[in-house]
C-alpha cells in the first residue's frame, strides 16, 4: 500500500482490533445486559465499549477529525442503566486502566458529529448487533471519508473464519484493511496470531448463472422478493449465503460470493446510514469489485449520516455489476 494514508491505516487497524477484542470478551460473558434504542434494535455493552475505544484512538491520533458514529452516551448516563454503565467502563478499563466514567462517555460522544466535513471518520461499533446477541456474525466497521469518498477502511469481523472452507473455531476473527486504489488485505484480529496477512480479491466470475448472492440473515433488512426476481433473470440457482452485518462485504471482497444486494422493501422509506456501508464498500472496491446504489449511481457520502442521494446498495465482484443493475431494473419494471 502507499504511504499517503499510512498513519490512518495503522491507527484504524489497531483501533478495530482493540474493539474486536472487547466485543469478544463481552460476548463470552454476556448475561442479558441489553438496552433498547428507540427503534428497538438491541444495544449491548459491546456497542458502547467498542465505540469508546475507537473514538479514543481517533481523537488521540487525529484530534481535528470529526467522527460520525452510531451511538451516543445518553442511555449510559441514566441512573436506570447503572449496571450496564459499570460493565462498559470495566470493559474499557481493560484497555485504558485509568479511564473514568466521564472519560468513557466523552469518547463515545466524540462519535456524534452529524454535519458533513471534507475529512471525517464514520464508525459502526457493532454492525449486526442481532447477530452478535445471537452468537453469529457481526462487524466493527471504520472508514475515513475524504472529499466525500471513503479512502481507508478497517472492517473487523471477529467471528469470521479465514475462509469458508476452513472454519476452525480457534482461527475465527479477521480484519479487512483497505485503501482506495491500493488493495484489500485480510489479517487476523489477534495481532499475535501467526497467520500471515494476505491480499484478497473479488471473484473473477463473468457468468451470472455461476455466481452467488450473499444477503442479510434477517429478512426484514432487504427486499428478498426483488432480489429473487433479479436472480431469476440472471439464472442464479445457488442458495444465497445468509450472514449478518458488513461481513457480507468481506465475503464478496475475498470471492466467497459475487453479489450483495441491500434493497428497499416495498412500502418503506428507509434511508441507508453511512456507517452501515462506508467501510464495507471500500473493502469490496479496493479488492476489485464495484459498489453503487440499485440504479448504478455511486454512493454519496456528503449528506451527513444518511445516504440521502441513493436508493439501496449493490456490491458485486465487478465484471457482473452492469448485468446485475440491468436485472434489477427489469425486475422493478415487471413488478410495477
Amino acid at each position: 500500500m502507499s504511504d499517503a494514508y499510512d498513519h490512518e491505516r495503522s491507527v484504524a487497524l489497531d483501533a478495530v482490533r482493540a474493539a474486536a477484542t472487547l466485543c469478544q470478551s463481552v460476548r463470552a460473558t454476556m448475561d442479558g445486559n441489553v438496552l433498547e434504542k428507540d427503534d428497538r434494535t438491541p444495544v449491548t455493552v459491546a456497542d458502547f465499549g467498542s465505540q469508546a475505544l475507537v473514538c479514543e484512538a481517533l481523537h488521540s491520533a487525529f484530534p481535528d477529525d470529526p467522527v460520525t458514529g452510531e451511538e451516543d452516551a445518553s442511555a449510559l448516563r441514566a441512573d436506570a442503566n447503572a449496571a450496564v454503565r459499570t460493565r462498559v467502563v470495566d470493559q474499557v478499563r481493560a484497555h485504558h486502566p485509568d479511564a473514568t466514567p466521564e472519560d468513557v462517555f466523552g469518547w463515545i460522544d466524540h462519535g456524534t458529529a452529524r454535519d458533513y466535513a471534507d475529512r471525517y471518520w464514520t464508525i459502526d461499533p457493532i454492525d449486526g448487533t442481532k447477530g452478535f446477541v445471537r452468537g453469529d456474525q457481526y462487524a466493527i466497521a471504520l472508514a475515513l471519508v475524504v472529499d466525500g469518498v471513503p479512502q481507508v477502511a478497517a472492517l473487523g469481523c471477529p467471528y469470521l473464519p479465514p475462509t469458508l472452507n476452513f472454519d476452525d473455531p480457534a482461527s475465527r476473527g479477521q480484519v479487512f484493511l483497505a485503501e482506495r486504489g491500493e488493495g484489500t488485505t485480510q489479517l487476523p484480529v489477534d495481532p499475535h496470531d501467526e497467520a500471515e496477512a494476505r491480499s484478497v480479491h473479488t471473484s473473477d466470475t463473468t457468468e451470472p448463472a455461476q455466481s452467488r448472492f450473499t444477503e442479510s440473515f434477517v429478512s426484514s433488512h432487504s427486499s428478498r422478493g426483488l432480489a429473487a426476481a433479479a436472480g431469476e433473470r440472471l439464472g442464479i440457482t445457488e442458495a444465497p449465503l445468509r450472514i449478518d452485518s458488513q461481513c457480507k462485504y468481506a465475503v464478496v471482497a475475498r470471492g466467497d460470493a459475487e453479489i450483495y444486494l441491500r434493497l428497499p422493501r416495498p412500502g418503506t422509506d428507509y434511508t441507508e446510514r453511512i456507517w452501515d456501508h462506508a467501510a464495507g464498500a471500500l473493502v469490496v472496491e479496493a479488492a476489485g469489485g464495484t459498489v453503487t446504489d440499485m440504479h448504478g449511481e455511486p454512493l454519496d457520502f456528503t449528506h451527513g449520516p444518511l445516504l440521502e442521494a441513493n436508493t439501496g446498495v449493490v456490491a458485486t465482484n465487478g465484471p457482473l455489476h452492469d448485468r446485475v443493475i440491468d436485472a434489477l431494473r427489469a425486475a422493478e419494471q415487471a413488478d410495477s
